[in-house]
């Protein structure tokens, strides 16, 4: 035991000596300044704006406000199964079924209000294929070479149980022009 306190007694003596009070402060204020900046990174002025309201969908008529149509308005670019004919929802999968962590993402144009909203396209993993309302609409759809926008990939690779089941359409937000 002797020696580890004399070694952390040398240790810091050499720290002392090596370091003034103005470069502790000065480091200190870099992580103060550093850390106050954080907030104003991409990803959190993102966060904030994600709260969008997603669209009122009771005024849809017809197969583009049916959850069960492909013709509805977030399937615009699905290739799967929908999960509102396999007992889960837009927004949830069946019971027995897991969401995928990875998915693709899309961008649809309520008939309603004329707005484009970001529509996540996530799998529902874990059971065997539900072989209900299969939807194969490819808009916007990109090469397998760029993975966020295609539809191709089978997305439940990212969990335990990678058997794809259905896929949810969730809005994410407006899509903000460029």
């Amino acid at each position: 035991m002797n020696r580890l306190d004399k070694w952390m007694e040398q240790s810091s003596r050499r720290v002392a000596q090596q370091t003034s009070r103005r470069n502790f402060l000065t480091r200190l204020s870099g992580l103060l300044v550093g850390g106050a900046a954080i907030p104003v990174l991409p990803v959190a002025r993102a966060a904030e704006h994600s709260t969008a309201s997603i669209p009122d969908e009771s005024m849809l008529e017809g197969s583009i406000g049916d959850p069960t149509s492909c013709d509805y308005w977030r399937h615009c670019s699905i290739d799967g199964f929908a999960c509102s004919c396999c007992g889960g929802s837009q927004t949830s999968c069946p019971p027995g079924t897991e969401l995928a962590v990875v998915t693709w993402i899309g961008t649809c144009r309520n008939p309603i209000d004329g707005i484009d909203y970001i529509i996540s396209y996530n799998d529902c993993c874990g059971k065997s294929s539900c072989g209900r309302c299969l939807c194969n609409r490819n808009e916007g759809d990109k090469p397998m070479y760029i993975p966020p926008k295609s539809n191709d990939i089978n997305w439940c690779q990212g969990i335990d149980n990678n058997v794809y089941h259905c896929t949810v359409a969730a809005v994410l937000g407006r899509a903000v022009e460029e």
